[in-house]
């Protein structure tokens, strides 16, 4: 058979120059400055806090009076300072939930702080948590239920989207910077007994206009996905770009969107990181029944192997009691999941890094292994093996798929004098890892 002409390859390619359809040519995504500081955070804490929180319900219906919510002992900067003890360098607030009741006096609803005896009428919660936050050194973020069982108008499509539009111009143009703008797929019945159609494009322009170096999470991003559960547990796989062609709105089910949500994409045209959410407790509202059910100090640092060990950021909902205040378990679990993870990773085994490995000053016992991409040049390694030098010889003691921001193994421990990781797959060459080893914990 002869050579085919210039043209027949063309043809043969869908028209396209040989060289462009090669995987090493094309120009993979990579971060914006805000997702790459949104993934170096690691860890944010959650903060479920309205009506709910009194009526011991996980969601409410709409119907709650305002005069229920009068937190006595009410301190952001409680909140703040276990946070920051924690680790963590960010926090998001349930602005509003479902139930409508609305954390800041807005105008476009009784059904708010105004209408409650806190504060005497006259308190503002967003107020108060996004300056805890700053006094605190951390960044601050708010979550907007799109779901509102209280607006009359909710089901009213259009009318509806002002509303939210409104409140969202509100909250983004009041409290300074914020730097994560959190929405969900939540979508019920309205008091009308109509279902809504959001407009998420709408929402999500209104976001860039208002605060441009946000990052927007949703099921569908556009900046940051969900990671396809609420168990803490992100995919063993996990690209952080996606094909923005098979999750295009929040709320979207079935098989390809949850494997698209808990895996990415190999060849995602879009960078748009996973992120893992749970709760320290059963329930993202505070009960007392579970105050003796809340994670166990071994529970949540294995937390932090399954997200941010996974190329993901962890966002834990630690939720306040009816005293406005965190409860005194968990923040003792905080500051104790801390201590335990400095003590892991405080300071690496020492030795000397070559390209993809680290060779030992002295044999020692290896227990745990990061490995790091530079995630600021895009995300690239599909297949990998870590590998422990013992007695002259290389030996498999890990093995895994993607790495991305971060990739933590824990191993059976091993005596050895030096580890390596070996690329198997890779969508691009010229990967640079940065391998550190740990003892066992």
């Amino acid at each position: 058979m002869p050579p085919l002409t210039r043209r027949e390859l063309l043809a043969a390619l869908g028209g396209l120059p040989v060289l462009s359809r090669l995987p090493w040519h094309r120009t993979r995504p990579v971060p914006t400055a805000s997702q790459l500081l949104w993934q170096r955070d690691e860890l944010a804490l959650f903060i479920h806090f309205v009506v709910s929180t009194f009526t011991c319900r996980e969601w409410g219906d709409g119907r709650e009076s305002p005069a229920i919510f009068a937190p006595p002992s009410l301190d952001a900067r409680q909140w703040a300072r276990a946070a920051r003890t924690a680790g963590a360098r960010a926090m998001v607030l349930t602005a509003k939930h479902h139930d409508g009741f609305c954390l800041w006096p807005t105008a476009t609803t009784r059904h708010s702080v105004a209408s409650s005896p806190w504060r005497g009428g006259e308190g503002d919660l967003v107020r108060e948590f996004t300056d805890a936050c700053r006094a605190e050194g951390l960044r601050a973020g708010l979550y907007l239920s799109p779901w509102d069982q209280n607006a009359p108008v909710y089901g009213d499509s259009p009318r509806y989207d002002q509303l939210y539009c409104d409140q969202l111009t509100e909250l983004l143009t009041r409290y300074g910077p914020i730097h994560e703008v959190w929405f969900d797929g939540a979508n019920g019945e309205g008091p009308n007994g109509k279902r809504q159609v959001y407009d998420w494009p709408r929402y999500w322009g209104l976001v860039r206009q208002l605060q441009p170096d946000a990052v927007i999470f949703s099921d569908a991003g556009p900046d940051v996905r969900w990671i396809g559960n609420e168990r803490g547990v992100a995919g063993e796989t996990n690209w952080s770009t996606v094909d923005p062609s098979i999750v295009t709105h929040p709320g979207m089910t079935g098989d390809e969107v949850m494997r698209s949500l808990t895996e990415g994409d190999r060849d995602g045209t879009v960078w748009r990181p996973g992120e893992t959410d749970t709760s320290i407790r059963p329930g993202w509202f505070w009960h007392p029944a579970e105050d003796a059910r809340v994670r166990s100090v071994d529970d949540l640092v294995d937390l932090h192997f399954t997200s941010v060990g996974r190329n993901s950021k962890l966002l834990l909902n630690v939720p306040p009691t009816r005293d406005g205040l965190l409860h005194a378990t968990d923040v003792d679990r905080l500051a104790a999941m801390r201590t335990r993870l400095d003590a892991m990773f405080g300071e690496p085994i020492a030795g000397t890094s070559g390209d993809a490995s680290v060779t030992f000053a002295r044999s020692a016992t290896v227990g745990i292994i990061d490995v790091r991409e530079q995630i600021a040049s895009g995300q690239r390694v599909a297949r990998h093996v870590v590998e422990a030098r013992l007695d002259d010889a290389w030996h498999r003691i890990a093995s895994g798929t993607t790495i991305g921001y971060s990739r933590m193994h824990r191993v059976e421990a091993v005596q050895a004098s030096a580890v390596r990781v070996r690329i198997l797959d890779a969508v691009e060459p010229g990967t640079v890892l940065r391998v550190a080893a740990y003892p066992p914990a």
